[in-house]
């Protein structure tokens, strides 16, 4: 069969040159006549893969030396529990952002363990919005402040990452992590899923200034703790081995694109053809405000429950796969990250227009 245009927030398209080197080492890793999935972590090959996946990752978003990359396992769902538990020792108190399906599960984990303010939120308007910040809404004495800067499901993403002065930014990355450049004096935590731009599922990314480590109490388990994967170099346990080793290929294949700077100008082209598209068409609309919108997620709809059901049967028939829109949104919803070739958006573009010219 030949591959279709996968539009899925996640997991999600993967480089076609990375699965076709996965594909060739699948049974035999540079002639160790072992899979990456045989091998010990503790062994010389791993040590080669998770050392350079590290080098490349920090080249790549030029992480400062006093910032520790960590490859842990338990998804970005994991890092709810963790961030408050290494983070709010001290007064307590934290500052979240309700953007989102993703920022109320955290929110109420953190809830957990400490006091939490909601220093504003898009809630009342379904998430359409990144709502404006007010310093003066933000607490001094919080222990960290933090956000999601793309929200998958409703298809937003921060277009201005607040200053929150001497308190810890945290950031949950996961839908446009290596998506463009990120400016790191501007955070403190952030972390992201694997399995949107990085890999397949299995990896989180977090990137840690340093000394905000080894503050956590010690009731903390010790997986729990950044401390523990910091003085391990990620090798406290076993790792997720594999999505290890995709994730180094990714990073690989984002330095001969060009590096991130070239994989932001590809995103916009391929965000604002659909935009372009959406702007003057009379059957589709974007539900997200401009100033909002996302470059990696891109709902849609066509007002019509009937015809966005008819529309998602028929684009699916013609390759375009995996478009229908979460639950809470409705309608249709297009991922396209970093992988997610210009012709997939254009044969995505093309089909919306014959859609509508039969159905308008």
């Amino acid at each position: 069969m030949a591959r279709i245009y996968n539009f899925s927030a996640g997991p999600a398209v993967l480089p076609e040159e990375v699965l076709k080197k996965a594909a060739e080492e699948m049974l035999d890793y540079k002639g160790c006549g072992m899979s990456v999935m045989e091998l010990s972590h503790r062994g010389k090959e791993f040590t080669d893969i998770i050392e350079t996946a590290r080098a490349n990752i920090r080249e790549i978003m030029e992480i400062p030396e006093n910032y520790k990359v960590l490859f842990l396992q338990g998804g970005a769902s994991m890092q709810f529990a963790m961030v408050p538990l290494n983070l709010m020792n001290k007064n307590k108190k934290s500052d979240y952002v309700n953007t989102g399906q993703w920022s109320k599960k955290a929110i109420a984990e953190a809830k957990k363990y400490g006091e939490v303010n909601i220093v504003a939120s898009s809630e009342d308007d379904n998430f359409k919005y990144i709502p404006r910040l007010d310093p003066a809404a933000f607490s001094k004495d919080a222990d960290y402040f933090y956000i999601v800067t793309n929200n998958t499901i409703y298809g937003t993403e921060y277009k201005e990452i607040p200053d929150t002065g001497d308190v810890p930014l945290v950031a949950d990355m996961s839908s446009n992590i290596l998506s463009d450049p990120v400016d790191l004096s501007k955070f403190d935590l952030i972390f992201a899923g694997a399995q949107k731009n990085m890999g397949p599922a299995g990896m989180t990314l977090v990137i840690i200034r340093e000394d905000l480590a080894g503050k956590a109490s010690d009731d903390v388990p010790a997986l729990l703790n950044y401390k523990t994967h910091i003085d391990s170099e990620s090798l406290y346990n076993t790792p997720p081995c594999y999505s290890i080793y995709m994730a180094g290929l990714v990073f690989k294949w984002i330095k001969e694109k060009g590096g991130l700077t070239a994989i932001k100008k590809l995103n916009h082209e391929k965000a604002q053809i659909l935009y372009d598209y959406l702007e003057q068409s009379s059957l589709f609309s974007s539900p997200v405000q401009k100033e909002s919108r996302s470059m990696m997620n891109l709902p849609f709809l066509t007002g019509s429950k009937e015809l966005d059901a008819k529309f998602i049967e028929e684009a699916s028939v013609c390759g375009l796969k995996t478009l229908k829109g979460h639950r809470t949104v409705g309608g249709m919803r297009a991922s396209i990250y970093n992988a997610m070739p210009l012709d997939g958006v254009k044969a995505l573009v093309q089909f919306m227009e014959e859609f509508e010219k039969e159905n308008g």
